[in-house]
């Protein structure tokens, strides 16, 4: 598989989210999901203290036994701090980065993590204190890269004037998607002046770019549809927009969930698209998913289909 780098990190174009470890599949099943991904070329794991609170991060640790390693060709892990836990783990002030730091090594059984990230900004703490705690990490050897999630261009900005001489986030994970394009008019073109790697999340719109929806169809047993999750999501108005992208892909011998990987793998300064799985055999399918390389004519009648 093609790989991108993020800071010093060289990892897999398409990698895995592990947000369902824990609340929607048990250990056993995060471990085929993690073992699937590894034997289909992904090395570049996602996942946050957050995801039911620190058990995707230990799902994911002994999945991984014996397999991390950023320098050696292994696993690549990145995790992420900063979203409300409960009350007293909250935030980015330098005590709390510290902390949720080694509950984060601890969990994973790692003694370093490879892309730390700030899941989100603190408005409480200055972005100065917070990268402070970072640098320290990143100099005592718990942290290799450090990098946020959520930030406009504008925090961006803060944050890498803030940094002065220590550590500086090397990526960005914002929402990005063929039905969320925010991003492209201030964050990516940000991410590209400064050479900052971007990693989209949602790449598939909530399940919307799956081919699994179809409108006036009923959504599969079990999916995100039929159980309602992001009724704002399932409109007529995106589906008739899935049936024009499903048009475009099958057209060219190719499904929508390759059109969805692909147009995110062609767009400036993306480094890995990130996807979730409950199965092997999904994540063997995404894993190929990024493989069509679309041309600059496709992506201009892409933009115009919505």
């Amino acid at each position: 598989m093609e790989k991108r780098r993020i800071g010093s990190l060289e990892v897999s174009l398409v990698g895995l989210g592990c947000n369902n470890f824990g609340w929607r599949i048990d250990a056993a099943a995060s471990e085929r999901v993690v073992h699937a991904a590894l034997d289909a070329g992904i090395d570049f794991f996602d996942t946050a203290d957050l995801y039911d609170t620190g058990h995707s991060e230990e799902f994911l640790g002994r999945a991984l036994k014996g397999r991390h390693g950023a320098s050696g060709g292994g696993a690549i892990i990145a995790t992420k701090f900063g979203m409300k836990l409960d009350d007293r783990r909250q935030g980015a002030h330098p005590d709390y980065v510290r902390q949720a730091a080694e509950d984060s090594l601890r969990r994973l059984g790692v003694e370093r993590i490879d892309l730390y990230q700030l899941h989100q900004p603190d408005p409480a703490t200055p972005i100065a204190d917070t990268l402070g705690a970072l640098s320290e990490l990143v100099r005592a050897g718990k942290v290799r890269e450090i990098g946020c999630s959520n930030f406009s261009a504008a925090q961006l900005r803060e944050a890498r004037q803030a940094a002065g001489a220590g550590a500086r986030f090397v990526s960005v994970q914002n929402q990005y998607s063929l039905f969320h394009r925010e991003p492209e008019a201030e964050v990516i073109p940000e991410c590209q002046k400064e050479g900052l790697a971007f990693l989209p999340f949602f790449p598939l719109a909530n399940g919307l770019l799956t081919g699994k929806y179809r409108r006036g169809e009923a959504a599969p047993k079990g999916s995100r549809g039929e159980a309602g999750f992001g009724p704002k999501v399932f409109t007529d108005q995106n589906l008739a927009k899935v049936e024009k992208l499903t048009a475009f892909a099958e057209e060219r011998g190719h499904t929508l969930l390759e059109l969805a990987f692909s147009w995110l793998a062609a767009q400036p300064a993306v480094a890995s698209v990130i996807a979730g799985a409950t199965s092997p055999e999904q994540v063997k399918a995404n894993a190929s998913a990024a493989d069509w390389k679309l041309t600059p004519a496709d992506l201009a009648e892409i933009s115009s289909a919505g």
